[in-house]
């Protein structure tokens, strides 16, 4: 409603139908709007000319002492004020906080990478909730150092310790840049690869670590294949075959006293699927890469398999999930596929948000 038919006045045939118990109320006396009438303005000044009762003042000089800290409220700090059912929360923090952090490479400089963070910890029953800004103060306690799984295994430690909490999980995602070669010409690019770290401490004291790796490649399909050979062989028809953008997500769970970096997984990748997705490409690039994908034609259970046996044979991975989503030129669906170690009480086959799979 614009404001200025708050002083219009509601007729008969306006009056809204209101129920009361169960009975209509019909033919309510007409009820007249007065401008302003005596009623206070909060925030603004009224048409009348009254001051508003709530003064909107920023004080750019005031600065809180000690005392003044003490007396703020604190909702922790509160008794019977959960609402909802008494009961612990599995995991309650931040995500999406960035920041730049330094990244190790295995070749033992740093690179300056944006990151983004997920925190949280667990919230045992009684307790309203947990002091958010703690998560990203404990977090920046250590920005300045070069980031690896080690390091977020002491970040786990210290927001346990820092918020009380049984258990604590963080998780650090990045895009990680390597310069790669064009496959005949020489030429070079940066490839980006979507991955992150992330640190899991539990109840009894159990420390998890995890790498995940987003890997997109090309996938050719072997049917295809067969069936533009047949046209061109059977009847001198030109054909191609079709292929497609397709994404690997990757998580493996690194062993205890181990250590993992995520361009070991993306040398797996490399190793496993031969077809990564060129940067830099000239004639030459285009057709050895076309050369490439006829040498490794492949459906999507067999991205699958290629990766289960590269990652099965490193002894620094105590267990994986694979999710391999190929983003179909032929169909208006994807094809899909997930494999896990098996590693009981591990990962397991479970992964369905290939949403998050496109590329």
């Amino acid at each position: 409603m614009h404001s200025s038919d708050c002083s219009r006045l509601l007729t008969k045939k306006e009056t809204p139908l209101l129920s009361f118990d169960n009975k209509q109320i019909l033919d309510t006396p007409p009820l007249k709007i007065e401008k302003n009438g005596g009623k206070k303005a909060y925030l603004f000044r009224n048409t009348d000319g009254a001051e508003p009762v709530i003064a909107r003042h920023y004080d750019h000089q005031f600065r809180p002492d000690a005392a003044y800290k003490a007396s703020l409220p604190d909702m922790t700090e509160t008794v019977d004020s959960v609402e909802g059912a008494n009961v612990a929360i599995q995991q309650v923090g931040i995500s999406g906080f960035r920041l730049p952090l330094k990244f190790a490479t295995p070749a033992g400089e740093a690179l300056t990478l944006e990151a983004r963070v997920t925190g949280t910890v667990s919230l045992q029953a009684n307790l309203k909730g947990i002091n958010m800004s703690r998560i990203i103060r404990t977090f920046y306690a250590h920005k300045d150092e070069v980031f690896s799984l080690d390091t977020l295994a002491q970040v786990v430690h210290d927001y346990r310790r820092d918020l009380e909490s049984m258990s604590a999980r963080v998780k650090v995602a990045f895009n990680y840049p390597l310069l790669v070669s064009a496959l005949r010409s020489g030429l070079e690019g940066y490839q980006y690869y979507s991955g992150s770290y992330e640190a899991v401490l539990e109840e009894n004291g159990t420390l998890r670590r995890f790498v995940e790796l987003d890997f997109v490649y090309s996938s050719a399909c072997p049917c295809s294949a067969e069936l533009a050979e047949h046209a061109r062989d059977v009847r001198g028809v030109y054909a191609i075959p079709h292929s497609q953008r397709s994404k690997a997500r990757i998580k493996v769970e690194v062993a205890p006293d181990t250590s993992l970096h995520l361009e070991d997984l993306i040398h797996h990748a490399r190793a496993a699927l031969k077809t990564e997705t060129q940067v830099m490409v000239k004639r030459e690039d285009e057709q050895a890469f076309a050369e490439l994908n006829g040498a490794y034609v492949k459906f999507v259970e067999d991205a699958a398999r290629l990766l289960y046996e590269q990652l099965i044979a490193d002894r620094r991975i105590h267990d994986f999930q694979v999710a391999c989503s190929h983003l179909e030129s032929l169909h208006s669906h994807d094809a899909v596929s997930v494999i896990a170690k098996g590693v009981p009480g591990g990962f397991r086959a479970d992964f369905n948000d290939f949403s998050t799979l496109l590329c």
